[in-house]
């Protein structure tokens, strides 16, 4: 297992998840580790709500689809305390690009009731394919 700190915005010749370490720029806002074919990335912010924020992990995110090519995604919320909901809007954006890479899918775990309450409202828990914890998320890509 491969574990690597996303920093941000990725060097797009750089096609090796190994490298990422090497090749951003900007502060920590998650980690990657690749479990096979899927890609575990968990957050390391506690609160994800400013526009800055929002905008540098969505650019980090879409990179692991266009620049590396992963198809299957695990985004764990553990350390997530506080989210705005327009980083809903990033995560919409992220499961059209995984689901538009033949085979993709992106499963969301360990989202707190809060959270995961903006997603009721917004309807959203019906589009995303969220599960309790990491465990039961990584077998969701069985099926």
């Amino acid at each position: 297992m491969v574990v690597i700190v996303v920093l941000c915005v990725a060097n797009p010749l750089t096609r090796n998840l190994e490298e990422v370490m090497f090749t951003m720029a900007r502060k920590s806002r998650f980690k990657v580790e690749d479990n096979g074919e899927i890609t575990i990335v968990s957050f390391l912010n506690k609160k994800i709500l400013d526009k800055e924020t929002i905008t540098e992990i969505g650019e980090d995110l879409f990179s692991l689809v266009d620049q590396y090519d992963r198809k299957k995604i695990l985004l764990n919320f553990g350390s997530v305390e506080f989210m705005n909901a327009a980083f809903l809007n990033k995560l919409v954006v992220l499961n059209k690009k995984v689901q538009d890479k033949g085979g993709g899918k992106l499963v969301m775990c360990s989202i707190n009731d809060d959270i995961y309450e903006v997603f009721e409202i917004t309807k959203l828990n019906r589009l995303f394919d969220i599960q309790k914890d990491e465990q039961t998320a990584l077998a969701e890509f069985a099926k």
